[in-house]
């Protein structure tokens, strides 16, 4: 059913919770993101691991880049780093195996790649500490 400017009435009701989604969509991605840096120090199969310094640096960043993307703190330059990371993932382990993601196993680190991306330019949505923290500071010099 058309609505208003010939819009289906479903799209104009998802665009009103643009936010809202925004933010289920960072909190989700930030959750899985943040299991991969588990899944490397082998908190999820209950195990310790001991692994090379590129692979630390990695796990670093998705434990403590996650966990920022799910409270939404410092979530631009965070998904920017991730963003960065990803697209590194990628060009240096995934490529070499071909052209397209599904193939060369490389799907996880381009969605992640884009997700971030996006968060970069959109911001974090609802729900988020930057929002918190934007209500709660006042505005630049001079204003009232």
């Amino acid at each position: 059913m058309a609505g208003p400017g010939g819009h289906f009435v479903l799209f104009s009701l998802v665009a009103k919770y643009h936010l809202t989604n925004l933010a289920i969509l960072r909190i989700t991605t930030g959750f899985m993101f943040f299991q991969h840096g588990l899944q490397k120090i082998g908190y999820l199969e209950g195990r310790v691991r001991v692994f090379p310094e590129l692979t630390w640096f990695a796990m670093v960043l998705e434990l403590f880049g996650g966990a920022l993307i799910v409270l939404g703190l410092f979530t631009r330059p965070v998904a920017f780093l991730l963003s960065g990371q990803m697209a590194f993932a990628y060009f240096t382990h995934m490529a070499e195996g071909g052209f397209w993601p599904i193939l060369n196993g490389g799907e996880r680190a381009y969605l992640f790649c884009f997700i971030f991306l996006l968060l970069v330019t959109a911001g974090p949505g609802r729900l988020s500490v930057d929002g918190w923290l934007a209500k709660k500071s006042p505005g630049p010099a001079g204003e009232a």
